[in-house]
């Protein structure tokens, strides 16, 4: 069973995002167990939004958790954003 912070880690890896797993409101801690690892071989498409990453990814897999998904400033993204725009964001940081 890996621990909460592997998981995050693979979904930016996959993504290209960060995202804040969350239980009951609350971030979960790091070195909390999950049931199973990420299981995606490729980012979403860039033109999917937040709310479908979450229906079609997170939630399918990991069922009574929430998940944040994060800018590369540490803002939370809307769920109407586009995984592109989110992704960008890691780009622009780097330059």
């Amino acid at each position: 069973m890996p621990k909460v912070s592997i998981v995050e880690g693979r979904i930016f890896h996959i993504e290209g995002f960060q995202v804040q797993i969350m239980a009951s409101d609350k971030d979960v801690r790091g070195d909390k167990q999950l049931p199973k690892q990420y299981d995606a071989d490729r980012a979403l498409k860039n033109t999917a939004t937040v709310s479908s990453w979450k229906q079609l990814r997170f939630y399918r897999q990991f069922p009574g958790y929430d998940v944040n998904v994060l800018y590369a400033d540490g803002a939370i993204a809307r769920g109407n954003t586009t995984l592109g725009r989110v992704r960008d964001s890691y780009m622009d940081d780097a330059i």
